[in-house]
């Protein structure tokens, strides 16, 4: 019987997947992973993705019974933590990186919890200087503040692996290499939402760390 892998995450995963059609999972990473594992080891896997644009961790953590425990994935990757810093400065409802850190630990517990079996990837949230991370009206440039606070939310993920024993996808130091302020939309095409090539760098990622754990 071939193995359910669940993407789950915020817009980065959403990607502009279909809400009535589960094969139709948007233009990202999710689809790219499936595509190439699909081909590498036909049947043997099925896929849903349900990340949903503008989550934070507490949104995740609020649809966990019915888009996570009640899917019984046996794989589960999630890349979670932007939103809860950009939402800070476009409607002040950002989640502080010690909250956002309780919440994902419960979250993940909770999930291994019920479902023993799973095997769950962390991915590390990432932010570039782009568009929608340099500036805004009222507050000038945030990009220098941003990037701190997402690294914050990054360092959290990357604690809580270690403290679960989970795989952890580091991305931030990989699209930093890569970076070109001159062509600054090349990867994320606003600071925060890759592009085909920034979502196939992600796949590449994800793959490589999948292969280790499967």
């Amino acid at each position: 019987m071939s193995k359910l892998i669940l993407f789950q995450g915020d817009s980065i995963t959403d990607a502009g997947r279909s809400r009535e059609r589960d094969d139709m999972m948007g233009r990202g990473y999710a689809t790219m992973v499936a595509g190439s594992l699909g081909l590498d080891y036909p049947e043997q896997y099925r896929f849903l993705n349900r990340g949903i644009s503008g989550n934070r961790i507490v949104d995740v953590y609020a649809r966990m019974k019915a888009d996570i425990l009640n899917l019984k994935p046996d794989y589960m990757s999630l890349l979670i933590g932007v939103n809860d810093v950009w939402h800070k400065f476009s409607a002040e409802n950002g989640v502080a990186t010690e909250k956002f850190e309780k919440i994902y630990t419960m979250l993940l517990e909770e999930i291994i919890e019920e479902l023993p079996d799973i095997k769950i990837m962390l991915l590390e949230p990432f932010l570039l200087k782009a568009s929608s991370t340099d500036a805004t009206e009222t507050r000038g440039d945030i990009y220098a503040e941003f990037r701190a606070e997402v690294e914050e939310k990054a360092a959290a993920v990357k604690r809580i692996a270690e403290k679960l024993n989970l795989p952890f996808i580091p991305l931030q130091a990989k699209l930093d290499a890569v970076y070109n302020p001159e062509m600054r939309d090349y990867w994320l095409i606003d600071g925060v939402h890759p592009n085909a090539a920034g979502h196939m760098l992600i796949t590449r990622e994800w793959i490589n760390k999948f292969e280790e754990i499967k």
